[in-house]
């Protein structure tokens, strides 16, 4: 487990960092919604693109993209079944849901680039295709049935058409599937943007945290927390046996299911009327507790 933890260590001191720097207000108060918004935008785009040109696929790709998809349907499910039974009304509920399933691509695209290996980001964008559709539908249907503001297929589709990093992904498949060769300026040009995509992601994760209300709504924001950073993974891992998924693909979807609930969880429940305050403290609590247990799902579960 030793390596497992020194490789994930720098992503969650990164986090730490941004944490510090926001309660200090350096280098502002303006820098961190500007900064992510050139991470989500324009960073992370250009490294998805410029890592999948060239990059090729086995069928390990499509056991990944299987077992993330029934993974994710199955703990969907079990909390619609238990809903009932949580005694919280329908926009914790959405924020409860969210938190179970929405993954941090930021934190797991850092994980898979320090633990995957050559492969890690053709791993990654067949997860994030996966999971960035798939999560998107569930959290809006949910939040359409359950939310104060309601929505509908028309939220669902505008919520994945606008999605860059679903944008980024389709791009980055099309020229492989069509062999297109970026000229070497471009292409450099995305390599020397994209290497500003992790870090400045992690430290704008870290910036998001707040603990303020934490004791009030301790209920939901660990049951969504064990949903997701203990039984997520748990399932993903027995859908891998199940379909014969090892080896680097078993990994990269332990990382995908077993990193913390994205800050996007928050805009969108705010957006749609989910309860925004608990989804902001499942985030927390969530990025907080994935440094013990993303090296103990890992190094138990992966290798």
């Amino acid at each position: 487990m030793s390596p497992v933890i020194f490789a994930v260590a720098p992503i969650f001191g990164l986090i730490l960092i941004g944490f510090i720097l926001r309660r200090i207000e350096f280098p502002g108060p303006g820098f961190w919604p500007v900064s992510e918004r050139l991470t989500y935008y324009v960073l992370f785009p250009a490294l998805l693109i410029s890592g999948l040109a060239g990059r090729s696929f086995d069928e390990s790709a499509t056991g990944l993209a299987v077992a993330l998809f029934l993974a994710v349907c199955l703990v969907a499910v079990l909390l619609m079944v238990i809903r009932p039974l949580l005694g919280m009304d329908g926009p914790a509920f959405t924020s409860v849901f969210q938190g179970a399933i929405r993954p941090n691509t930021y934190v797991g695209l850092s994980a898979a680039a320090a633990l995957l290996g050559p492969d890690w980001m053709a791993l990654s964008a067949v997860a994030m295709l996966t999971l960035i559709p798939l999560v998107n539908v569930l959290c809006v249907l949910v939040l359409s049935r359950h939310g104060k503001n309601g929505g509908g297929p028309g939220r669902i589709a505008l919520e994945l058409s606008r999605n860059p990093l679903i944008l980024a992904c389709v791009a980055g498949f099309v020229l492989n599937g069509f062999s297109v060769v970026l000229p070497e300026v471009l292409l450099e040009l995305l390599v020397i943007l994209g290497k500003a995509a992790l870090p400045l992601g992690l430290l704008a994760v870290g910036a998001g945290l707040q603990f303020k209300g934490l004791n009030e709504k301790m209920v939901p924001v660990v049951l969504a927390s064990l949903a997701h950073l203990v039984v997520l993974p748990l399932v993903a891992y027995g859908c891998a046996r199940l379909l014969g998924v090892d080896g680097v693909a078993r990994d990269a979807l332990l990382i995908f299911t077993a990193i913390p609930v994205s800050v996007s969880a928050f805009i969108l429940a705010r957006q749609m009327g989910g309860d925004h305050r608990v989804m902001a403290l499942i985030i927390t609590l969530q990025t907080v507790l994935s440094a013990v247990t993303l090296p103990l799902v890992l190094g138990i579960l992966g290798g």
